[in-house]
This record gives structure tokens, sequence and C-alpha cells, in this order.
């Protein structure tokens, strides 16, 4: 008797052993799946996009298996501290602001940040111009962060939304004056789409390292630096290799994504 209870104990852990061996070999990305070209659906409901590609590459460099847990962008940080996926991978920039609640890994790529208004609107990425007028933003985003420290004090309205495709929806119908966005995402997102004829982008990107962060990187838990150090050198892996840059030709085209 006393036999099997020792073998029974054995078998549990063993089991207990080989579940948590799974465990750490799989990494759990958090996305908001709604932001092309780096994390959308296609028609048949498959994840597509930047992030994506280059999130499968870092998890092969660091021979773990993918998993990815969808949740709003403003979602992203608390679900991430409650554990319910292990980074967050969703065209996140690394900011002063965040570093306060995570952890950020080494940048993977970094892009401009610029405003769209309609072609010929005369407006520019300043509070001088935008005065009166209203800004549309992706709720949680380092674009409502900047717009409302720079812009909204000086008169200039600005909406947050919880989905950008909303924000792109207003524009359109003249509820929106114009939309502060990464401008890859702008780009295909709205602009090389129907309903984006007759906008541009207006002025130069806009700068504030501060807020708009040294660059896109996946953001993990205070105190994870096993995973962390693991994804360092995974993410270093594929820059070295070339993925990084041969994904960011086929979604972003010619936009420099060096992190400078």
């Amino acid at each position: 008797m006393k036999l099997n209870r020792l073998t029974a104990a054995v078998i549990i852990a063993c089991s207990f052993a080989s579940g948590a061996a799974f465990a750490a070999d799989t990494l759990r990305y958090g996305i908001e799946a709604q932001y092309p070209p780096f994390e959308s659906k296609s028609s048949t409901g498959e994840l597509q996009g930047l992030d994506i590609d280059v999130g499968r590459a870092v998890c092969a460099a660091a021979k773990m298996e993918c998993k990815w847990v969808e949740t709003s962008f403003d979602g992203l940080i608390p679900a991430l501290q409650g554990r319910k996926f292990d980074a967050i991978n969703s065209a996140m920039n690394a900011t002063e602001q965040r570093r306060q609640a995570i952890d950020f890994t080494t940048v993977v790529y970094r892009v401009p940040t610029q405003l769209i208004a309609k072609t010929g609107s005369g407006l520019e990425p300043t509070a001088a111009s935008l005065k009166g007028k209203s800004v549309g933003v992706l709720q949680g985003s380092i674009q409502e962060t900047f717009a409302k420290a720079h812009w909204e004090n000086e008169g200039v309205k600005v909406v947050p939304y919880q989905d950008q495709n909303q924000v792109y929806a207003d524009l359109k119908s003249g509820r929106l004056d114009s939309t502060l966005v990464l401008a890859p995402a702008g780009q295909s997102g709205f602009l090389s789409k129907p309903d984006g004829a007759g906008f541009a982008f207006v002025g130069a990107p806009v700068r504030d390292d501060k807020i708009l962060g040294s660059g896109i990187a996946y953001g993990i838990r205070k105190g994870d630096d096993a995973l962390k150090a693991k994804l360092n050198a995974a993410i270093a892996k594929v820059k070295a290799d070339g993925t990084i840059d041969k994904y960011a030709k086929k979604y972003l085209g010619d936009i420099d994504i060096s992190a400078k």
C-alpha cells in the first residue's frame, strides 16, 4: 500500500513537472487585432500583420510555441499584469509612462506618428492649426497621450475611441477633422482604401520621445527577467538575419523602421 502511494506521488509530481515544462515553452502574446498592418484578421478570421509574422519568428528563435490572446488596446497592460498572457505584442511603444507599470524588451522597430486630414484642409499637426478642430485617437495609445499633452489645453478636441476603425469611419463622415496615428496603420487601414480617398497625411511626423517612446517593443511583467533575456536574444537573432526587415518591407513598404 505504501509503495502504491509513493508511486502515485511520483506520477503526480512528474505530471506537474511536465505541465510546468510545457507552460515554460509556450509564449502567450496579448494583442488588439484591429490595427492593420500591424495586427488584424483575414476574411477567414486568421491573425495577420507585421507583429504576427515577427512574433512567430521571435517564438521560433526562442524555441517557444506562440499563442495569442485578444483584448482591447487600453486593456493590454492590466491583462498582462493579471497574467492573462506573458507579453504584449501589439505595436506598443516603450514609453516612460508605460515603464512605470511594466518592463519592455529591446526595441523591435520604430515607425513615425502622423496626422491624417482632408487633402487641402490646410491643417498641420500643431496646436495653433488644430485649435477648434477635433482629433480622433485610439484610446490608451501614445497618440492619445501626445494629443492631450500638446493640444487639448490649447482648444483642440481630442476624442478617444476603443477601435481605430471607428475613428476612420467618423473621419470619413465628417464627425472628426483628423486622426493622429502610426503612419503605416493610417496608410494601410485608411488611406489605401476607398474610404480614404480625399484624405492624406498632413505635415511632418510629430516628435516627443518622452511620450512617443524609443520604439515598439514587447511589454512584459516587471521582474520577469528570464523571459526578457530570452526574448531579447531572439529579437537580436531575427534582426541580424534580416527577418524583421523582410516583414517590414512586406507590410510597410519603404518606411524606415530603424530605431534612431
